[in-house]
């Protein structure tokens, strides 16, 4: 008996793409599947487009809800769900037809895996098979090296408090793989060519280079924890980016933060966490 994967599309104006999503879902040849389509407030075709879908094949099911931001709509699909396994996919990328069978059989021969996806293709205004590096742990909590469509265990996510829904300018997919993984993680890529991630002019608009420098701090603050666990100091990770290091030398963290033990640390780290999310 095959076991169930729900994939959750979230999209927000994404209309004019959400046809060659849904299509890559259709063709799967996996075909023990639900489709969770969360259309996260959108003011375009979405709902016309979403219901075509819902009544072509019983497995796709729609929800619409207020905007949020891409973490609130994947947090209120999975809610939805029923299978073991979540794959999320936004509404402007699609997959290969045979990423979910591989990937179920990957992991369901290796229950010791938990987490699963492929190589990767940007298409639209670049064209390039984009290299995100060997997995390891320790070089996760540097950058980001698995990207948003990767399957893994609902039981997991479950473990978690979901999607960060408060990091609404982007790298949330990053934060939550740090929480869902740990250095006992097993993380396995396969060697093929099975998601294809479109690069858009609002994407490329929609974050600057300080805002992504402002979401890293965050997340290294955040997990000041776990980064002091693998680091020398957060100051450390940080040594080649001049923007970056300057902003935590102007945090209390660092002016105070390291002179202090818990409680007192947990305690600022909450303070700057507020500070950083405003």
């Amino acid at each position: 008996m095959q076991v169930k994967v729900s994939i959750i599309v979230a999209c927000y104006n994404q209309s004019q793409y959400l046809d060659d999503c849904l299509n890559s879902v259709i063709n799967q040849s996996y075909a023990e599947w639900e489709c969770i389509i969360v259309n996260d407030g959108s003011n375009d075709e979405t709902d016309e487009l979403a219901n075509k879908w819902v009544n072509r094949d019983n497995r796709f099911r729609y929800f619409e809800k207020k905007n949020g931001g891409v973490s609130s709509a994947r947090n209120f699909g999975i809610k939805q769900s029923s299978g073991k396994y979540i794959l999320p996919l936004d509404g402007d990328d699609y997959i290969h037809e045979d990423y979910i069978e591989v990937s179920i059989r990957t992991i369901e021969s290796n229950p010791e895996i938990s987490l699963v996806y492929s190589l990767v293709e940007k298409f639209g205004l670049e064209n390039y098979q984009w290299n995100l590096g060997k997995y390891a742990y320790q070089k996760l909590l540097v950058g980001n090296l698995i990207f948003s469509t990767a399957l893994f265990k609902r039981e997991d996510f479950d473990k978690t408090s979901g999607y960060d829904e408060s990091m609404k300018d982007g790298l949330e997919d990053w934060e939550f793989w740090i929480r869902l993984l740990n250095e006992d993680s097993k993380v396995f890529q396969i060697q093929k060519l099975y998601f294809f991630y479109r690069i858009k002019a609002q994407s490329k608009n929609r974050i600057t280079p300080e805002m992504i420098e402002k979401i890293k701090l965050f997340i290294y603050l955040k997990h000041i924890d776990t980064y002091t666990k693998y680091f020398k100091s957060p100051i450390s990770i940080l040594e080649e980016n001049s923007n970056l290091k300057s902003m935590y030398k102007m945090s209390l963290d660092y002016k105070f933060g390291h002179l202090l033990i818990n409680p007192f640390r947990r305690i600022l780290k909450k303070i700057i966490l507020l500070k950083f999310r405003n």
